[in-house]
């Protein structure tokens, strides 16, 4: 019998119960500094020491967290189920709690990479970038992120798995920033979707067959995966 297939896509909310800060949430500030001052292929290339420092920290504290019963419960789903992780989250705590197939729609902090070819990557763990770090080809490392801006080089296969859902399961994420909020227009319209989210998101008020549990993460999720373990049609009963 072939196995459902659940695609998850989580933002910044999974993370921030374990202890990393969302910037959209805190006003977009980081250390006095707007988001855009830090986060941009111009804020770059006009303070580059500035936004190597912004990732260096992000990166440091990223290294210092662990995962929460959001993320570990998760895992417990590839028991049953063909799970694929969509994030748009570029910490690795998906990974540290055993998930097995995550895709990175931004990138992720311990990955480094060329300025000059994208696809010269590195991997860094938590180690820091300074200017005057330079890859092979002789060109400043950034990091492996995608900034505001920039083309988003996952999302076509993001989209293409998330056409593939039975489930598809939305957690900590206000579906406010594109274009990965577009990825709930791909699942057909049968598939089930689930939003875990104490907020409800405007965008969910279009989506049919959509269901909602208003709680964080570290809540909901090990109650959907509870569920969804004994009976994999929880969510065409769930009210």
């Amino acid at each position: 019998m072939k196995r459902k297939k659940i695609v998850i896509l989580t933002g910044a909310g999974i993370s921030a119960e374990s202890g990393l800060q969302t910037f959209r949430g805190n006003g977009g500030l980081w250390n006095g500094h707007n988001v855009q001052e830090v986060a941009t292929p111009e804020a770059f290339r006009k303070n580059p020491a500035l936004v190597l420092e912004f990732y260096n920290e992000r990166r440091k504290k990223a290294a210092e967290v662990a995962p929460n019963l959001g993320h570990k419960a998760l895992v417990e789903l590839e028991q049953k189920f063909d799970v694929t992780v969509i994030t748009q989250n570029v910490d690795d705590l998906h990974e540290k709690a055993g998930s097995t197939n995550v895709l990175h729609l931004h990138g992720k902090l311990s990955e480094v990479r060329s300025s000059k070819d994208e696809n010269l990557i590195y991997d860094y763990q938590d180690r820091p970038i300074f200017v005057g770090d330079k890859c092979e080809l002789g060109s400043q490392l950034r990091p492996n992120i995608v900034w505001f801006g920039e083309e988003v080089p996952m999302l076509q296969k993001a989209a293409a798995i998330s056409s593939m859902a039975d489930i598809f399961i939305i957690i900590g994420t206000s579906l406010a920033v594109y274009p990965a909020a577009s990825l709930i227009g791909y699942p057909s319209e049968e598939a089930a979707k689930v939003i875990i989210d104490p907020n409800f998101p405007e965008v969910g008020s279009y989506v049919a067959n959509l269901k909602f549990i208003g709680e964080k993460a570290t809540v909901g999720v090990p109650y959907v995966v509870e569920n969804l373990l004994l009976d994999a049609d929880f969510f065409s009963k769930f009210s």
